[in-house]
């Protein structure tokens, strides 16, 4: 069989896994080093790049747009808490779509004034493909160094929402190209419209039907065989008919992160987990070794298109606009930390209605439908103070704002959208342009937030208070849980007698749990079924999946921190991971 004209698999082969080896190389010594690895890969891609006989490469941008960028997305959003996201909506939207159009057409204007034969539409056009930040390297850092859970929540919130926004205004703009046509605003907003609502359904329809279908599912790894499938179910289709295919991605992906714990099994779980953190790990990085990698062929092109507009002069417009691009950021961010203070107070005294209105309910007599509303009054309440807990003990105060301001690297959307602009006038140098902004911001912010965040001394995540929550919340669990055992009766067949110290042993293994994170915190002639094995097992069983029902609920009101549920799902997983007997041992 002959291969491909042009294409030569063997040279794709070795240059994969010699990739796959520097990423590899690389996270680990950036983690002992403390600089987030993008930036070293970058670093390392421009050199490898003027390496002798290294040849010049080029990426389709369909292949960054399409291939990479969707699980990239999708690995992100299943594991953003949505609660969390539902919390910081606000703050998540005007960042990631007011202040992406803010962006978009302010250094569109420049563009346009600084370039003669540039027209407007195509200066918008790339003033979208600068606008949206990835915040790959920001919350690489963040984590690191213990940046405050809501800080690393809005950069990710943000990096998931701001691509499709970009990439929608992108795809307007570059239809009025050449038209000698006004931009039309109005036009503009009604595709926008079009785009964010399809992709919301979409994206919810591809989430549901694949957890339910994943959920019927008793082999992982046929469950896992399809999670790979769902952000291109939900890109494909969404993009094809001319709407966002990355928000599609991503509220999938949201929508799936939220519903897994309480649909499909424990090993899928698992199996995703770890998956899905490896396909994030090498797509993400290899993104940014590319991204260094392309930077020889893109200037020798602008070398030879030097008659339209210099080297240097479009080094020089590239710096003009990350320029622009910060400040226009700080000059959103300021005032955004004072809209959030504002926005604290407001949460404070609908908190306090809602108690009101609760209690002059709680008075009148409660029967049928007027039973239900008040329980339904009683959840939103118990939302709504959960919310307010979690807004003021996270609160955004003007240091938090610096390091968000700060933490606008430009990354893949930006490169990729810059190479399928179309035949404009510039268009080597407005690449180049794109690229100058992604590699300056990576180098200068990325490589100096560390030491920013280590100035301000913002403190991160209380471990000696996060582990009092955990243990607090397995202490709630497991009054939940064990609650099954007043009636063992309704797990294992009524007709069994259970010693009550097989009772006892299920008992003392949900305290033993709880003590040990308040530990941490401070420094043969039974029938098979019936043997104590099986019932301890069984029983143990029940109470975990209790357990799991309450968290859920728990997860659903948001009473505690996204991270300390996560943690104590991952120990209910352990334990039931350990539980469910293997298909042999049905």
């Amino acid at each position: 069989m002959e291969h491909a004209a042009g294409i030569d698999f063997g040279v794709i082969e070795v240059v994969g896994v010699i990739g796959i080896v520097v990423i590899v190389l690389v996270a680990a010594f950036s983690r002992r080093l403390g600089i987030a690895a993008p930036i070293f890969l970058v670093v390392i891609g421009v050199g490898i790049s003027y390496a002798p006989g290294v040849p010049e490469l080029e990426v389709p941008h369909e292949f960054v747009l399409d291939v990479l960028l969707p699980p990239i997305l999708y690995a992100a959003a299943i594991r953003l808490s949505f609660v969390d996201f539902r919390r910081n909506l606000g703050t998540i939207v005007s960042l990631s779509v007011v202040l992406v159009v803010v962006t978009a057409f302010g250094t569109g204007f420049v563009l346009f004034d600084s370039l003669d034969r540039l027209d407007l539409a195509a200066g918008i056009a790339l003033g979208a493909v600068l606008s949206p930040p990835d915040a790959v390297a920001a919350t690489a850092v963040g984590r690191r160094l213990g940046l405050p859970p809501r800080l690393l929540v809005v950069l990710e919130g943000e990096g998931l929402v701001n691509d499709a926004t970009a990439l929608v205004l992108f795809g307007s703009a570059v239809a009025l190209v050449g038209a000698k046509a006004e931009v039309n605003l109005l036009l503009t907003a009604e595709q926008f419209a079009f785009a964010v609502v399809t992709a919301v359904v979409i994206g919810l329809i591809v989430g549901v039907v694949t957890v339910a279908v994943r959920s019927r599912l008793d082999d992982s790894v046929l469950a896992t065989a399809i999670s790979i499938t769902v952000p291109f179910l939900a890109f494909a289709p969404t993009n094809a008919i001319g709407a966002s295919g990355v928000l599609a991605v991503v509220v999938a992906g949201l929508y799936t992160g939220y519903a897994n714990p309480g649909s499909v099994s424990v090993l899928t779980r698992t199996s995703d987990r770890i998956n899905w953190s490896t396909i994030q790990f090498l797509l993400e990085n290899a993104v940014f070794l590319l991204i260094g990698l392309q930077i020889r062929s893109l200037v020798e092109d602008v070398d030879a298109n030097s008659s339209e507009l210099s080297l240097t002069s479009t080094i020089a417009l590239g710096l003009l606009a990350t320029v622009i691009l910060i400040a226009l950021r700080f000059l959103w961010v300021g005032p955004l930390v004072l809209l959030l203070k504002l926005r604290e107070q407001h949460a404070e005294a609908r908190t306090l209605r809602s108690l009101q209105f609760l209690q002059a309910r709680l008075r009148e007599p409660a029967a049928g439908f007027r039973r239900k509303r008040i329980s339904a009054l009683r959840r939103r309440y118990t939302r709504q103070r959960a919310d307010l807990e979690q807004l003021r003990s996270q609160s955004i105060d003007w240091r938090g704002g610096v390091v968000l301001g700060w933490s606008g690297m430009r990354g893949v959307v930006t490169l990729a959208a810059a190479q399928s602009l179309p035949d404009v006038p510039y268009r080597s140098q407005l690449i180049l342009i794109a690229f100058v902004v992604a590699v300056v911001t990576l180098l200068l912010q990325g490589g100096t937030l560390p030491a920013l965040i280590r100035a301000l001394r913002i403190s991160g995540i209380d471990e000696e208070e996060d582990q009092q929550q955990l243990a607090a919340l397995l202490d709630e669990l497991s009054f939940t849980g064990l609650a099954v055992l007043d009636d063992p009766s309704g797990v294992v067949d009524s007709t069994t007698d259970v010693d009550p110290e097989v009772i006892e042993r299920v008992r003392q293994a949900s305290y033993l749990r709880a003590e040990a994170a308040w530990e941490r915190s401070h420094s043969g002639h039974l029938p098979l079924e019936a043997t104590p094995h099986r019932l301890f097992r069984r029983l143990r069983l029940a109470v975990v999946e209790a357990e799991r029902e309450h968290l859920l609920e728990l997860r659903r009101q948001g009473l505690y921190p996204a991270r300390i549920e996560d943690r104590a799902q991952a120990l209910l997983d352990l334990e039931e991971a350990r539980l469910r007997p293997a298909r042999s041992d049905h």
